[in-house]
């Protein structure tokens, strides 16, 4: 009987004999040892370099310059109105104002405001040349048709621009000097203005400001007023002045107004407050 004859193993199609498989089979196993051994020895000597890792430098605060502010003897520019930049970091006021508060309402609100403003006034180059408070001060002279968008975004620029001015993350205490004897003199002590100027400022329905002023016959004076309207439209010069628009303070106060108001004296800067008080005495 024929015994047929066993098939050879092959490799990629090419037969290999029982003694070349075998050398191949060592040859593989050494070469995969090798791969290993040198693997590892990279590894080791990769381990052992100094490892460099990127330093996350802080994000820097913005220089910014002092916002101007409504003086009697001046005013602010409408040819064109310009924003101002905040004199401080968006956080610089927190834990009272918290710093997406003060993003939003500055570079939204106070810069539509802005913005409105000059479109209102792009046909009318007469009273570009006029300071934004000259117009707020005889609105009856200003045409019809752009008076409500001069009011209301006219008396935002300012009062916004003093606001940013009378806060700081310094501020807080009580003032000093003329300004807090006129307080005493008028109310009886700076704890009983408090109460009365966080009184005014819960009372006024809707959005609005609260004031301290000088009135016409240089008088200190609590006031408050409706929407964008300033002081100035009635006369009165504004020492210092706090929002009560509900952007000011609902992301961190929801609808606790009081609460805002009793907790913005921490950032009043009274050392500008002072200077605002000192300079209507002598308008």
């Amino acid at each position: 009987m024929t015994r047929k004859r066993q098939a050879q193993p092959s490799l990629l199609g090419i037969s290999v004999g029982r003694s070349g498989w075998y050398h191949l089979s060592r040859f593989l196993r050494r070469s995969l040892t090798l791969l290993g051994i040198g693997g590892i020895f990279t590894l080791f000597i990769l381990s052992c370099q100094p490892v460099t890792t990127a330093q996350q430098q802080p994000t820097p605060t913005p220089q910014t310059q002092p916002a101007p502010t409504e003086t009697p003897e001046g005013g602010l520019s409408a040819s064109p109105a310009e924003l101002p930049p905040l004199p401080y970091s968006y956080d610089a006021l927190e834990p009272y104002i918290d710093a997406e508060t003060m993003e939003l309402h500055h570079d939204r609100h106070h810069a539509t405001y802005v913005d409105n403003l000059n479109e209102a006034l792009a046909d009318y180059p007469n009273l570009q040349n006029q300071t934004v408070e000259a117009m707020l001060r005889d609105l009856d002279a200003v045409p019809e048709e752009i008076r409500e968008d001069v009011r209301n975004n006219g008396g935002g620029h300012v009062n916004h621009t003093l606001f940013w001015q009378i806060m700081s993350p310094e501020g807080g205490g009580e003032p000093t000097g003329a300004l807090a004897e006129a307080i005493n003199q008028t109310f009886g002590s700076f704890a009983e203005f408090q109460e009365a100027f966080e009184e005014e400022g819960a009372d006024r329905f809707g959005s609005g400001w609260v004031w301290l002023v000088l009135n016409d016959a240089n008088e200190l004076e609590i006031t408050s007023t409706p929407n964008q309207d300033p002081p100035i439209m009635e006369g009165d010069y504004p020492i210092m002045g706090n929002d009560v628009w509900e952007h000011a303070y609902y992301l961190s106060y929801r609808n606790q107004r009081g609460e805002y108001l009793s907790n913005w004296w921490n950032v009043a800067n009274w050392e500008e407050i002072n200077r605002r008080y000192e300079q209507g005495q002598g308008s």
